[in-house]
């Protein structure tokens, strides 16, 4: 009986223990956000030396709030709001696009029959089990063979074809009884107004779950840019964050937090539906 009564509160302090030291870090970009420039450097100004006799000062209390930071990323230096839009201006068609085509394809494989939907859809895994490295020189052969190299849609077309929204939106599709898509027939509804009409209100869940995980998957793309983007001004504000350097250290914090916000704000308004559509599709985390 202590034991069952115990136990609930040790996984309580092991949850909340852990949910801490995972939010450490956003907390400690969110409050380096509001310090000098001078507190910044004094706290990691020896970041980058051959020679790191000092430790990094960790400060959770800013000194002096300040809005320096926020001044120079949104207002004194337009380039960092330029990337971010580059950024915006990526994600979105690839997220768009990879809903559209994967439902389609999803709904295709799930609920048509025809010769060979198995071995096709089992191409569809292969392509997606691949390593990320593996299709980045086809992807840069065929963008050079179509004139797309230093081009967003160099990055946008992949993306909006990868196999992974057509695999996930597939396994919420199969638990949809084929009573709903016989009933369907028999009132006189085609193929296209079957997926608009019965399929798609019921995968909301899926495609919540889907737009979550692929802005986080290439909201954060670094790789892709360095190699396809060769102009400065086409580059994300993802290239810009993973290529900081010593004297951009205050700014660096101010632009975390301005990168981070949508990611936030996505997840708590989809939060819900985030949640439901991953217990659903079978996917473990």
């Amino acid at each position: 009986m202590l034991k069952e009564r115990v136990m609930p509160y040790l996984r309580t302090i092991v949850l909340m223990t852990v949910a801490a030291l995972l939010l450490m870090p956003v907390v400690l970009t969110v409050v380096n956000s509001f310090m000098t420039e001078r507190e910044i450097m004094a706290n990691y100004g020896m970041l980058g030396k051959s020679d790191m006799s000092d430790f990094v000062n960790l400060k959770w209390i800013p000194d002096w709030v300040s809005f320096a930071q926020y001044f120079k990323v949104l207002i004194a230096t337009p380039q960092f709001l330029h990337m971010f839009w580059n950024s915006v201006l990526m994600v979105a068609p690839i997220i768009i696009g990879q809903v559209v085509v994967g439902a389609m394809a999803a709904f295709t494989f799930a609920k048509l029959r025809f010769p060979g939907r198995e071995t096709l859809f089992l191409l569809y895994l292969i392509t997606m089990l691949m390593p990320f490295q593996v299709t980045l020189v086809p992807n840069y052969i065929m963008a050079d063979w179509l004139g797309l190299l230093d081009t967003p849609s160099s990055i946008i077309l992949p993306g909006v074809f990868a196999a992974f929204g057509v695999f996930l939106l597939r396994q919420f599709m199969l638990h949809i009884p084929f009573a709903y898509m016989e009933a369907a027939k028999m009132d006189g509804a085609g193929y296209v107004r079957t997926f608009t009409t019965i399929v798609l209100p019921m995968v909301k869940p899926g495609i919540a779950a889907l737009v979550v995980l692929l802005f986080a998957d290439y909201w954060n793309m670094v790789e892709q840019p360095l190699i396809f983007l060769q102009d400065p001004g086409l580059q994300p504000l993802s290239v810009f964050l993973s290529q900081i350097q010593k004297e951009a250290f205050g700014v660096s914090f101010a632009a975390s937090v301005v990168y981070m916000m949508p990611m936030v704000l996505l997840f708590l308004c989809a939060e819900k539906y985030f949640i439901e559509g991953i217990q659903l599709s079978g996917i473990k985390g």
